[in-house]
């Protein structure tokens, strides 16, 4: 017999309440995922809001840094990966002339089978 058990968690990204953040253009703003920390800020271009996320995880490592146009309505997710657990992700959106950075509350399943 097969037997399925279900468990499903919700996660949130940092030890605190998770809230949205509004940016201004080019005033940084400090990130922190999972062992990963690092600073996202956007500057107002001709197609739309630049936005420059950079991240390391350890002193010494190379830094990655990502890089997205926003449009009105658009969005992007930066997620980093945690063993045994859920991805902890951040979402940066653009609604009008606001950018908000947000964390993703997660939801980790694990299922097994007998």
């Amino acid at each position: 017999m097969i037997k399925t058990a279900l468990f499903a968690t919700a996660a949130l990204l940092s030890a605190g309440a998770a809230h949205a953040e509004d940016l201004r253009p080019l005033a940084g703003h400090t990130i922190e995922l999972a062992a990963a920390t690092g600073s996202v800020y956007y500057t107002k271009e001709a197609r739309g809001f630049r936005v420059v996320a950079t991240l390391s995880g350890s002193e010494g490592a190379t830094p990655v840094r990502f890089v997205a146009t926003l449009a009105d309505g658009q969005a992007v997710t930066v997620s980093v990966p945690v063993e045994g657990e859920a991805a902890q992700e951040l979402e940066i959106s653009r609604d009008g002339e606001t950018l908000s950075v947000e964390p993703v509350e997660a939801l980790m399943v694990r299922a097994s089978l007998d």
